[in-house]
């Protein structure tokens, strides 16, 4: 039952399935919102551009109807005046195709944005396998495109009914009317007609396009499986993972412990914890934390202080807040300044007392180790 969950298609597309399926040119188009554009496009276009556009196909007409009778048999003369009245023509029109082309080709980016993938135009025989293509044809996916097609025909087919039957007086009376106040009157029936085609579509897009994102992240669901495998490409092998973090902690504890030959004194608990600290005059702005360790490997750097012969001192109240409050390298926080200051001196005054003693100086009496060092309660998680 797990692997049968496992392998259902229940969990959202990652962003990294998500960005190769742009890449491979998978992104939701909605030709119905592309139409609706173009549609809005050429109404708006005519309607900007319509008494200019009138007016020189108007002069067109003329000029092509001054033609002399004489050279009216002339096939040659005819030809070039075709070509003539054909280019001017186009040109006249340059601008509301190229405002034609410019909404189709912008409309499909409105739902995706801009996107160029070699992988779409590069040659798949797949497409033009006639099985395949029947099979895609009598899919359930060819079924429902199948029906919002004729859903589709069958809105706007009505909604064109119903304009024109609740108009069919008034454009059965232009026969009788003028030919300025039919045209008029016919231009009105027109852009009744095309508002009413162009709600129509309106309300196809607005139903087409929600369906077409839902259709695309569904096709892109991946299994349970497929997320875990993901995730071990994108983030690594969890196993490797804790291998390589059990190894650059074996690493930094490596380091740590090289570190403790070279501390003024380590601070115990003193058997929980143990901290190494360093200073060096005109280097260090404060003491530093060289080496911190709990339980096994406190005692680890408590063997290795006595092995360098590093002095260590039981002070469980600093000994916990510095473990607790420090990382490694970390200067001793300023509130822990006085307790710090009191140990280190202590260990140089032990310090010089041991080196006196050992060269037959008199060395007077041993220093005392301060009973009640200044630590703050807030930074002791002891009490």
């Amino acid at each position: 039952m797990s692997e049968e969950s496992d392998m259902e298609r229940t969990e959202p597309a990652s962003p990294k399935r998500l960005e190769k399926s742009r890449e491979d040119g998978q992104v939701p188009r909605s030709p119905e919102l592309s139409t609706f554009a173009v549609l809005i496009t050429a109404g708006g276009g005519l309607w900007l551009l319509g008494g200019h556009l009138a007016a020189q196909l108007s002069e067109l007409m003329r000029e092509g109807m001054k033609l002399p009778r004489t050279v009216g048999f002339d096939s040659g003369v005819l030809g070039e005046r075709l070509l003539d009245q054909s280019l001017h023509a186009l040109v006249a029109l340059a601008p509301y195709l190229f405002l034609m082309f410019v909404t189709a080709l912008i409309a499909p980016m409105l739902l995706s944005g801009w996107l160029f993938s070699w992988k779409s135009v590069t040659p798949d025989f797949n497409r033009i396998n006639p099985l395949k293509g029947l099979a895609r044809i009598f899919s359930l996916h060819g079924l429902v495109e199948l029906i919002k097609a004729l859903l589709k025909a069958a809105l706007i087919g009505a909604i064109g009914a119903w304009t024109i039957w609740r108009h069919k007086e008034a454009a059965l009376s232009l026969i009788d009317a003028p030919f300025v106040a039919s045209a008029a009157h016919m231009a009105e029936l027109v852009i009744i007609s095309f508002l009413a085609i162009a709600g129509a579509l309106a309300l196809v897009a607005a139903v087409d396009v929600p369906f077409r994102l839902w259709d695309h992240h569904r096709k892109l669901k991946m299994t349970k499986e497929e997320v875990r495998q993901e995730n071990k490409e994108t983030e690594g092998d969890p196993h490797v993972k804790a291998r390589i973090r059990a190894q650059q902690r074996a690493m930094a504890r490596k380091r740590m412990m090289s570190e403790i030959p070279t501390a003024d004194v380590i601070v115990t608990n003193p058997t929980h914890y143990s901290v190494a600290l360093k200073y060096e005059d005109g280097k260090m702005r404060a003491p530093r934390v060289v080496a911190k360790g709990a339980h096994i490997l406190a005692l680890k750097i408590r063997e290795a202080g006595r092995e360098h012969q590093v002095p260590l001192l039981e002070a469980p109240p600093l000994a916990r807040a510095l473990y607790h409050h420090t990382e490694l390298g970390d200067e001793v926080p300023q509130k822990l300044y006085n307790a710090v200051a009191e140990v280190l001196a202590y260990v140089y005054q032990l310090r010089r007392y041991r080196k006196s003693s050992e060269s037959g100086e008199y060395a007077g009496k041993a220093p005392q180790f301060p009973d009640d060092l200044p630590v703050p309660a807030e930074l002791d998680p002891g009490l």
